[in-house]
């Protein structure tokens, strides 16, 4: 009716240039409402008929109005869209093109129309597509949302939807790079010695291609070890600059989804030229270096290059079942082979004891692995425990990057370093209060060092419960990646820059870049600018947010019986909220959240406190962070892949104890 007349929209104008107003981000809900929030805490609630000229997220200006004696927030004017480009499906409404976004807050169907180049008659009821939202009620044309389909992702139907929509979403490539017509290697002035004869090994999984690292072990008289480390060399064929390397700097890393993986390089170099196969002589750059018999890192540390042939393709299950059990049933080791593995082995004990007692030793965790049909069914998933011909491979790599950052740092002080500085500065006073509570022999003053974080650290691995170790985790710094040395607090390390995976990450490649320049003498082809830590951490975020989106879309297949079968699954918290907790099922790795509500019916009964990591019943404190305990799927939400669960201990209403009638009265007379 103000669009129509004008005297009436300017008086509206006018008093609604009188209200208070607000700025604050869009929170919707599933039940058409939503709330203002504004930066200093407040929630202030918007009527659905408001929220029709919002989206979640949102950042707007609103006025503040008293409604039905409630005050409501209208918004007003945009300040920040949060949604421009997204993954929705395919709606048609009275034949007309509408997309319903592929979000948990965003329910409402968008008209849209198909961009320049995309035929609408293959645009089909629930296929995924890509679209760019062109109109906003705010934006100045105070008309509905509108969009346009700019990618067809796949038909609604497709089995391989998880992968192909989770690419889509966070803008990462589906394929592994085009191929070449051939491979040359470059003249990079290194004399390659031939190290062919010696029997390097290798121990993958059973179903890798991309090898990347071999080793050759010497165990010594007086306990003492060598080992040789020969890594995969892909820059002897990629020059800085040229069309490949810019390819893999936009990838930053091999992508790892479940049931499938895409390379950052072509595979003909990362599964063929370059990997490290059995019986193939390949180029490669190596680390030699000394541990004496108590497993400190020596000073005769050594980068060279060479050619070496593997002589062993092993894998970590065989070796495993070997160490532990004397023999395996379906690979017996030649009496070289043995040797290198005992070899291995005695210098992963040395190695991981000196970790365990001067640095930071992580406790395993398994690793779960879906198997897949070959139309892209789950099948099952499989748990993959650390095994000791794992903690060998990695005890190996550990020890050549901190050889890396230790060389790297005295001759050029730059590279591509991990680097951690423990706990986050403006949330340690927060954490010194949780320490002293928990009567923690450390104080304020050791604990910023590496040495007295390392050290807390360790202590915190001797505690039965893990609740103290989760709750100082949401204080500590973020691991990042940086062009200058500096402390890796978490690993306990005084340097650490990784050079062990070129094939599958760009880092890696500038490392190996610094090295050569090191072994040759002549100055870096390539150094870390200031944007390589920003670029590796994005990359490294959008790949663990694409594992965890396809994860859950598989879980949310392969349990989609598990609520009618009322199945028990054993979970261990890892995060507790004002809404109630999210666990992690041990038998799979599913995440599951159980809200409050189906913890205890009654709101009033149960305090979950973020802050504190713990839920209360009846002022009583019945779970922690860390806490395992048994809980049933209630709710397999398929359309935004979440699982809802619910602990199988349920907790009764309090029981009433009736007071005595006489008890309300005043005090009787003797």
């Amino acid at each position: 009716m103000f669009q129509d007349n004008p005297l009436l929209a300017q008086l509206k104008k006018q008093i609604q240039e009188t209200l208070p107003k607000k700025e604050g981000y869009i929170k919707a809900t599933d039940r058409g409402f939503g709330f203002l929030e504004t930066d200093n805490k407040e929630s202030i609630f918007i009527p659905p008929v408001y929220m029709k000229n919002v989206m979640h997220g949102d950042r707007v200006i609103a006025v503040l109005r008293t409604e039905k004696e409630r005050e409501v927030a209208e918004p007003q004017e945009l300040v920040e869209q949060s949604i421009t480009r997204f993954i929705g499906r395919v709606k048609l409404i009275r034949n007309r093109l509408h997309i319903i976004p592929d979000h948990p807050q965003l329910k409402e169907a968008i008209r849209a129309r198909a961009a320049k180049g995309i035929n609408p008659e293959t645009l089909k009821e629930g296929d995924w597509v890509v679209a760019e939202l062109t109109r906003h009620p705010l934006a100045g044309s105070n008309q509905p949302f509108f969009c346009d389909v700019t990618q067809k992702i796949t038909d609604s139907n497709d089995k391989i939807a998880p992968w192909w929509v989770t690419l889509a979403r966070h803008q990462l490539p589906n394929a592994e790079p085009a191929p070449q017509d051939s491979w040359t290697m470059l003249d990079e002035g290194i004399e390659r010695q031939d190290l062919t004869d010696l029997p390097f090994i290798t121990i993958d999984g059973e179903s890798t291609k991309d090898m990347d690292d071999a080793l050759y072990t010497v165990a010594k008289d007086d306990g003492s070890y060598e080992i040789t480390i020969a890594i995969a060399d892909p820059t002897s064929y990629i020059a800085v600059g040229d069309k490949m390397d810019d390819e893999a700097r936009e990838r930053g890393f091999t992508i790892y989804l479940p049931g499938r993986n895409i390379p950052m390089l072509p595979r003909e170099l990362s599964d063929e030229l370059c990997s490290l196969i059995e019986n193939e002589k390949r180029p490669v750059l190596c680390c030699r270096v000394s541990i004496d018999n108590t497993g400190v890192i020596q000073n005769d540390i050594t980068f060279f290059g060479a050619w070496i042939k593997s002589q062993g393709r092993l894998s970590y299950n065989n070796v495993s079942d070997f160490l532990e059990n004397g023999h395996c049933d379906d690979w017996t080791p030649s009496a070289v082979i043995e040797q290198q593995i005992v070899a291995l082995q005695g210098f992963a004990t040395l190695r991981s004891d000196w970790r365990m007692a001067n640095a930071v030793v992580f406790p395993d965790r398994p690793d779960y692995r879906f198997e897949l049909s070959e139309d892209n069914d789950v099948v099952a998933i499989h748990t993959d425990l650390r095994r000791i011909a794992n903690r060998m491979i990695e005890e190996a790599m550990i020890t050549a990057n901190i050889c890396a950052g230790r060389a790297l740092q005295e001759k050029f002080a730059t590279g591509v370093f991990n680097v951690h500085s423990g706990f986050n500065q403006e949330k340690l006073d927060a954490a010194m209060e949780f320490i002293t509570n928990a009567e923690a022999p450390f104080t304020k003053e050791e604990i910023v060092t590496l040495e007295g974080f390392s050290a807390l650290r360790r202590w915190l691995n001797t505690l039965d419960s893990t609740y103290l170790d989760n709750r100082l985790r949401k204080f500590q710094a973020y691991s990042e990646v940086a062009n200058t040395p500096a402390p890796h607090y978490a690993m306990g390390l005084d340097v650490y820059a990784t050079w062990t995976s070129p094939i599958r990450k760009y880092g890696d490649m500038i490392n190996h870049r610094l090295l050569k320049a090191l072994i040759t003498g002549n100055e870096p082809t390539q150094k870390p600018d200031d944007n390589v830590g920003d670029e590796i951490a994005n990359h490294r975020r959008h790949h663990r947010m694409a594992e965890r989106d396809v994860s859950d879309w598989l879980y949310v297949r392969l349990l989609k019986d598990a609520v009618k079968n009322e199945t028990v699954f054993k979970a261990e918290i890892f995060d507790i909220n004002r809404a109630g907790m999210r666990v992690r099922l041990l038998e799979n790795g599913a995440a599951a959240f159980i809200p409050g509500s189906l913890i205890v019916d009654n709101k009033e009964r149960i305090v979950c406190s973020g802050e504190l990591g713990i839920i209360s019943i009846d002022g009583v404190k019945e779970y922690q962070l860390g806490d395992t305990f048994e809980v049933k799927l209630a709710e397999v939400r398929a359309a935004t892949r979440q699982l809802v669960a619910k602990p199988v201990q349920q907790y009764p209403a309090p029981e009433v104890t009736s007071v005595p009638e006489q008890a309300t009265d005043a005090p009787q007379k003797a």
